[in-house]
C-alpha cells in the first residue's frame, strides 16, 4: 500500500496536470478559438477520472487510522504525526494547486459568461429585422417563417 505522502504526491501531480489544462483552456478563451475547447474539455476530465481514485486512496488510508477524510483527516494525522514532514509538503503543494485549479476554474467560467454575452449582443444585432413582422404580397403583416429567398426560387 503506498503511503500517505506517495497518495498526496500522486495527487498533486494530477492536480499540477488540471491546472495546465484550465490555463490552456484560459488562453483559448482568451484568443476565441472554440475549435480546441473539445479536446481540452475531454482532457480535463480524463484527469478528474484520475483524481478521483487517488482522493479515495486518501480518504481509505486515513479511515484505517481511525481519522476523517480530507482536510479534517489530514490535519488529524499532520497532528498525530508531527514529524511528518513528506506528508506536511505534499499536502501543502496539494492545497496551493487547488486554490490555483479553483481560481482558474472561476475566471474561466467568467470569460464563457462574457463570451456568450457577447454573442447574443451580436445576434440581436444582426437579426433585429428578421423578429419583427413582415408585409405579404398581399400586402398583410406576416410573421417570419424562416424561409430563406433561395427557397422560393
Amino acid at each position: 500500500m503506498p503511503s500517505l505522502a506517495d497518495i498526496l504526491k500522486a495527487e498533486a501531480d494530477l492536480a499540477s496536470a488540471f491546472v495546465i489544462v484550465l490555463e490552456e483552456e484560459q488562453e483559448v478563451l482568451k484568443t476565441g478559438n472554440p475549435d480546441a475547447l473539445p479536446s481540452l474539455a475531454e482532457r480535463k476530465s480524463t484527469l478528474a477520472g484520475q483524481l478521483n481514485p487517488q482522493s479515495a486512496a486518501r480518504n481509505r488510508l486515513l479511515a484505517s487510522e481511525g481519522l476523517p477524510g480530507d482536510r479534517p483527516g489530514i490535519e488529524g494525522w499532520l497532528s498525530k504525526h508531527p514529524k511528518d514532514g513528506a506528508v506536511r509538503q505534499e499536502w501543502n503543494r496539494l492545497l496551493e494547486v487547488t486554490r490555483r485549479a479553483h481560481e482558474l476554474n472561476r475566471v474561466n467560467g467568467e470569460l464563457i459568461r462574457l463570451r456568450q454575452q457577447h454573442n447574443s449582443e451580436a445576434l440581436d444585432a444582426l437579426l433585429p429585422g428578421l423578429r419583427q413582422d413582415l408585409y405579404s404580397p398581399e400586402g398583410q403583416t406576416a410573421p417570419v417563417t424562416g424561409r430563406r429567398i433561395i427557397d422560393s426560387a
